[in-house]
């Protein structure tokens, strides 16, 4: 039988794993709670994150780790398109009771963006801006949107343009409201996203609408991304499914962002 690990009851490969356990039930890791609960020296938990963190299974922040969102996100735009189907099914039928008749609206990408064009209900009018392909051509099955499709330079993993010439044509526009894809959300560290040019488009979008609403069904809160782009309480409002629980959203409402289910 193996030896124990000579600073604690659980070795190694057990400590890392149940650090993993937490992390997934609750999005988050504090440095000097996994001392007391795991019973080791302060070395120890940092030499344990910093692995984990290697590995890739987490994201390291001062004090602790945080959930890192791209291990659990597709990296193509099909296999997007098939994760948490049902939980972006419900965000897109929160965030379509804010859609206002008769206003502009921007939509980002994404695969709960294409959710959303499907619960918009028939007979909507309106105007919706963006620069997803897949939810131009989606849109215009809606015979009383006008949709106005931005360029640029196609990003094939997220399917929607990126660049300078995507920022440009944003810089120009005042929208009333913004639609915004969420990658992932934390309270505390933001907005974030996998791809570095998708993020800098959205860092731009969150300055072109009175109302930002953020789409992130529950498996997006309370993690990071490595590229963050704006602060949680740049959303007005965050529409999500019910399997978001009320401990989880409350940092968000806190924030002063409208929570809609």
């Amino acid at each position: 039988m193996a030896s124990r690990a000579e600073d604690g009851a659980l070795l190694k490969g057990e400590r890392q794993q149940r650090i993993l356990a937490v992390l997934a039930s609750s999005g988050r890791v504090v440095a000097t709670e996994l001392q007391r609960e795991l019973g080791v020296s302060a070395y120890t938990v940092r030499r344990d994150l910093d692995e984990l963190a290697d590995a890739g299974r987490l994201q390291r922040v001062h004090g602790g780790a945080l959930a890192l969102a791209r291990s659990a996100v597709a990296t193509t735009y099909a296999g997007r398109g098939t994760q948490s189907v049902a939980g972006k099914q419900e965000v897109a039928r929160a965030a379509a009771a804010l859609l206002v008749p008769g206003q502009v609206t921007i939509l980002d990408g994404g695969s709960t963006a294409l959710a959303l064009v499907e619960a918009i209900a028939p007979g909507y009018a309106g105007t919706v801006v963006t620069h997803s392909p897949p939810a131009a051509a989606a849109l215009a099955a809606h015979e009383g949107i006008e949709v106005v499709l931005v360029g640029g330079t196609l990003e094939r993993r997220a399917m929607v343009a990126v660049g300078a010439q995507t920022i440009a044509t944003y810089l120009a526009i005042r929208a009333d409201a913004l639609f915004l894809g969420v990658w992932a959300l934390h309270p505390e560290h933001g907005l974030s996203e996998g791809y570095h040019e998708e993020a800098e488009v959205r860092r731009v979008l969150l300055g072109c609408a009175d109302r930002v609403i953020g789409l992130a069904s529950a498996d997006k809160l309370g993690t990071v991304a490595p590229f963050g782009y704006g602060p949680a309480s740049a959303l007005t409002h965050l529409a999500t499914d019910r399997a978001a629980g009320d401990e989880v959203l409350a940092p968000y409402s806190e924030l002063g962002v409208q929570v809609v289910r």
